[in-house]
């Protein structure tokens, strides 16, 4: 799985094999080392790899020592997923919670009704901080905003909206963001047409709209991915939206490092999508009427990827979109 990495993309690959009533994963093909703190230490890598195999495969099974002896996780010593002292570290966040989707792309060559689609998988935290160097005057504050994208589908559903996985952590609340820091929020709602189509389609991201309430200058500093690589479909389902860090200048900022925000401007946070599972063609036409009287997708949207026809009262012509449906499945499977 290829990742945006810090300055180049991160190749995340792994191996599974069972052996001896043990399940192996295999690092080995990974990155190499990066020169900054995205580099993971071998038991951070773990963790979050056994987490993905607990999740798939025992569910059911307390989270104890004897559970976790059936798992054995491997990378090779300097590469990004087995970083040894004094290797940066910082961010290890970045790469370590998107190990999820790399195992699960490996059970799914043998388990595919168990396993979701891709999602955002690393939390999109906005650290902000502003009176100090930057801005200085302005009134002192430091603080971590936590918010997430959309998950995976999931092989029976579609994927959780503005939802953390694999961290679980909630999203930071907008009362206490304004009560406690010189911010305002202007917006924080459903990005439409985020998710990736499919029979089940993934979760949406969020479109989150802030500035400093004094129009001070503050600093983002940013430790995000999938801007560059979006949340990839399974059996057919369609890609997730990649996320977005835009300024109201129309400046992109980047996805990782320290950035001013002047005073003045708008940050623009467009969280990523998790992508869909299974054609879209299959998708049943109450959850496509369903997700447009929500707002959730675009008239557009739903022709261009669920294949559906409307009738002049601006329903969904449900016979002529069947057939074409069915035309456009089978053309699918058939390429």
């Amino acid at each position: 799985m290829r990742v945006d990495g810090y300055d180049t993309p991160v190749d995340l690959v792994a191996s599974l094999a069972i052996t001896e009533g043990r399940v192996e994963i295999d690092f080995s093909g990974s990155s190499e080392l990066s020169p900054y703190g995205i580099n993971c230490p071998l038991n951070y890598a773990s963790a979050y790899t056994c987490f993905a195999l607990k999740c798939a495969i025992a569910p059911e099974v307390p989270n104890n020592h004897g559970a976790l002896m059936q798992w054995r996780v491997n990378a090779p010593p300097g590469s990004i997923l087995n970083a040894q002292h004094p290797a940066p570290v910082a961010m290890r966040h970045v790469i370590g919670q998107l190990l999820p989707d790399v195992v699960f792309g490996c059970l799914h060559q043998v388990i595919p009704e168990v396993v979701p689609a891709e999602g955002t998988c690393c939390l999109w935290d906005l650290p902000l901080r502003g009176g100090y160097s930057t801005g200085a005057g302005s009134t002192r504050f430091a603080s971590e905003l936590v918010h997430n994208g959309g998950t995976g589908a999931r092989p029976d559903s579609d994927g959780l909206s503005a939802t953390a996985y694999p961290s679980g952590v909630l999203g930071s609340l907008v009362e206490i963001t304004e009560s406690v820091a010189p911010l305002i929020l202007w917006r924080r709602e459903y990005r439409q047409d985020s998710a990736g189509a499919g029979k089940f389609r993934g979760g949406l991201g969020q479109v989150i709209e802030l500035s400093n309430s004094e129009n001070a200058d503050m600093s983002l500093f940013a430790s995000l991915d999938r801007i560059h690589h979006p949340a990839r479909g399974r059996q057919g389902g369609m890609d997730g939206a990649v996320g977005v860090l835009q300024l109201s200048s129309g400046e992109c900022l980047r996805a990782k490092g320290e950035q001013i925000i002047p005073g003045g401007e708008r940050l623009t946070v467009l969280t990523p999508g998790g992508a869909g599972f299974g054609c879209p063609m299959e998708r049943d036409a109450d959850l496509i009427e369903q997700d447009l009287r929500d707002g959730l997708i675009t008239i557009e949207n739903a022709k261009a990827h669920y294949g559906v026809t409307f009738k002049s009262d601006g329903s969904i012509d449900r016979e002529v979109s069947r057939d074409h449906g069915q035309s456009r499945a089978g053309a699918a499977d058939h390429d």
